[in-house]
């Protein structure tokens, strides 16, 4: 990881060598390595380092929280957006690009909250809709996720619909993802809910990985289901929450590196959390590389990157794991 984001910050318009970006790290952190070309510097540490280094916090959030969603849901279907997430951060961004309401004293900040408050509303809504006799089950968790994000997704539709053609361009491209733009205070955003999120979650791995037997036989083993699940969701939807209110919606990266981990190391969460977190950031730091180079001067939306890179990649490493376990 910590070579992709070297490489990925010397990759741009400005040829920047792999030892200047070193040099200039070093240089801002610890004192050392020398004096750079002060354009040099700013390239690096102004407008690139802060890109890449929130494109792989975003990562990791996403592939750590699918990976607990699928395997808490016990579905591999499942990804950070199951729960309505996604929908709710996205209405959120859209009535702050609409109506303006907080700019006045969130300034640029406004998306990014109105996006969170409305992502972590869509779960409590998913909670409160699973909650039937006093107990969750995950089959109701699922239908509640979907019935929720059909909800916000309608009320997203209807905003788009009343929107001015300059919104609806803003909406559009913030709907798609991105980290283009960005500073050093949103990668700060995502940083304290990716380490707390990752911790709960991988202090609870053991007990996950006994949701895979069934609720009643890892209640039988010791395990509180109920607070776990609830820990479980919480912590994932967090993660998920403020990755996508400084990114915007990046799809596929929850779905399919959780995936590909499984393959290479095996389910066991105490192995496959932290293993899919490091390859979501890896993933998602040259998805960004790829998006804002391979068009250069124009930049493509992340998602199609992940969605074009991902699905081949992940087919083939499904046809070799299907191959090998026939052999």
């Amino acid at each position: 990881m910590l070579v992709s984001l070297a490489a990925a910050v010397s990759v741009g318009s400005a040829d920047i060598r792999f030892t200047d970006v070193w040099r200039v790290v070093g240089f801002h952190l610890m004192g050392v390595g020398g004096s750079v070309d002060p354009a040099t510097d700013a390239i690096v540490w102004q407008l690139r380092l802060p890109r890449v280094l929130l494109a792989a916090l975003v990562g990791a959030a996403l592939a750590g929280s699918g990976a607990v969603f699928q395997g808490l849901l016990k579905n591999p279907l499942a990804d950070p957006y199951i729960l309505g997430v996604s929908s709710g951060a996205g209405l959120g961004a859209a009535i702050a690009i609409f109506t303006g309401w907080g700019v006045a004293w969130l300034g640029e900040w406004a998306v990014p909250v109105w996006a969170f408050l409305l992502g972590s509303c869509a779960l409590v809504s998913v909670l409160q809709l699973a909650r039937l006799g006093g107990a969750m089950r995950t089959d109701t968790l699922i239908l509640a996720g979907v019935v929720v994000q059909a909800f916000f997704g309608a009320m997203l539709t209807y905003v788009i619909a009343m929107a001015s053609a300059v919104e609806i361009q803003r909406i559009q491209y913030w709907l798609m993802g991105s980290v283009a733009l960005r500073e050093w205070k949103d990668a700060l955003v995502v940083l304290p809910f990716l380490f707390g999120g990752m911790a709960v979650v991988w202090l609870l791995s053991k007990p996950l990985n006994l949701f895979a037997l069934g609720e009643r036989s890892a209640a039988h083993l010791g395990v509180s289901v109920e607070r776990t699940r609830l820990l479980l969701l919480l912590a994932a939807t967090l993660m998920t929450a403020a990755a996508v209110s400084v990114s915007g919606t990046i799809g596929f990266v929850g779905l399919i590196i959780p995936h590909i981990i499984r393959m290479m190391t095996g389910p066991d969460h105490r192995v496959l959390l932290p293993i899919s977190a490091l390859a979501g950031a890896v993933f998602l730091v040259w998805a960004d590389t790829l998006a804002r180079t391979v068009m250069d001067p124009r930049e493509l939306p992340i998602g199609v990157i992940t969605a074009m890179v991902g699905g081949p990649f992940f087919a083939w490493q499904l046809k070799r794991y299907a191959l090998g376990r026939r052999d």
